[in-house]
């Protein structure tokens, strides 16, 4: 098995564990006695957690080196499944997801192993990669979760136990530290401290970036958050359709990602696509939030795969390039960070969204952000310039 590979596996089991979750938390919460805004709240805990370890997490992994930050994550979410599948109570539930928010906080290192492992112009097919790993995690994921649900809904957590401890064991015998020591002994002596998000945020080839990451996540995860109560209440979906459904949407994402968003990327730019993704998001969201009839839901959220698809690796390729080799972890940890952030607060508006205004509100107002994404869009320095950038950093 190649590092490559080890690394796609690391980031899929990841998003798999996560994906096997989703369609059957909604359901699960409920038999605590959980509404909808409790049900948003779990998905937050698990986010405001990745928000405060990415930066952690990356800041570490440019010290010590990838590998170890990789491997550590991995065992740490095996625990946390395992908690998830003996849980009694909704309190040990956000205790389990508060704990796989912790571990989930690595993301921004697997990144940062691609960055030193590609050059720029070969930086958002890299991103592209894990990109397709997320999807893939969203294909399997739900649709799995959703089958093993009928046996119970502690079945799924387990096999998803099972499935990081065996991530954690390819990762511990197969994969290289990507990072050279003579990199990491000058992280450790060098006085300059990783950006904060405030610093950040001020780099005028980063800053952007950001903020659009986190425009979009935010718009994204208010969907996630609330689309399996949207599907039970007005479609009359099940745990096990929703699962379908994410895995519809995550298959769409993946194959945009895994061979197509690296050619559209040197063909048009990374600028390009993100406003075109955006826009597609736009207006897919929009329509969903008027409640279509079932087929024109299947259409919209295929839209919405292939303009997410475009963006997700786009956003990160760019961040990543504006970045100096010394300080990848730190970056993409902030970059993560914001991303977590947006995913605490989307489930918690799309919640109390879903019980006070209506049931398509949380998509109205998504479709709306995904808009302003797209005037943001538009401001995207060229590649070209972001590279300049990152150099002049150094």
């Amino acid at each position: 098995m190649t590092p490559r590979a080890v690394l796609f596996l690391t980031v899929f089991i990841h998003l798999l564990g996560f994906g096997i979750l989703l369609p059957l938390l909604p359901y699960y919460a409920e038999t605590y006695g959980a509404n909808g805004t409790a049900v948003g709240l779990l998905n937050t805990s698990f986010s405001l957690m990745q928000f405060g370890f990415s930066p952690i997490w990356g800041r570490l992994s440019d010290r010590v080196g990838r590998r170890p930050v990789i491997f550590g994550s991995l065992v740490v979410t095996a625990g946390s499944y395992l908690m998830f599948a003996l849980a009694t109570s909704l309190p040990v539930l956000f205790a389990s997801r508060i704990l796989a928010g912790i571990a989930g906080g690595v993301i921004p290192t697997t990144q940062a192993y691609i960055a030193d492992t590609t050059t720029p112009a070969e930086r958002t097919k890299g991103m592209g990669l894990l990109g397709a790993a997320f999807g893939l995690g969203f294909i399997f994921g739900p649709a799995l979760g959703g089958v093993l649900s009928r046996h119970g809904y502690s079945v799924p957590a387990f096999v998803a136990c099972g499935l990081s401890l065996l991530a954690a064991l390819s990762a511990y015998f197969v994969l290289p530290e990507s990072l050279p020591r003579a990199a990491r002994a000058a992280a450790i002596a060098s006085r300059r401290s990783a950006p904060t998000l405030l610093e950040a945020l001020r780099r005028p080839a980063v800053g952007l970036v950001l903020v659009l990451f986190f425009v979009g996540t935010l718009a994204f995860s208010i969907l996630e958050g609330t689309f399996a109560l949207f599907g039970e209440h007005d479609y009359g979906l099940s745990a096990r359709d929703i699962g379908y459904f994410f895995a519809y949407v995550g298959s769409v994402s993946a194959l945009m990602q895994a061979g197509i968003v690296g050619a559209l990327a040197k063909r048009f730019g990374e600028r390009a696509l993100v406003i075109a993704g955006f826009a597609l998001m736009a207006v897919a969201m929009t329509y969903t939030g008027s409640k279509p009839l079932f087929p024109l839901l299947l259409l919209a959220m295929g839209i919405l795969s292939v303009g997410n698809g475009l963006t997700t690796p786009s956003l990160a390729g760019l961040v990543s390039i504006a970045s100096t080799p010394d300080e990848q972890g730190g970056i993409l940890g902030v970059y993560q960070s914001l991303g977590s952030l947006a995913r605490a607060i989307g489930p918690f508006i799309g919640g109390v969204a879903f019980d006070r205004l209506g049931h398509g509100s949380p998509y109205l107002v998504a479709g709306l952000l995904m808009a302003v994404g797209v005037v943001l869009g538009v401001r995207i320095p060229s590649r070209s310039r972001v590279e300049i950038s990152g150099r002049a950093i150094s």
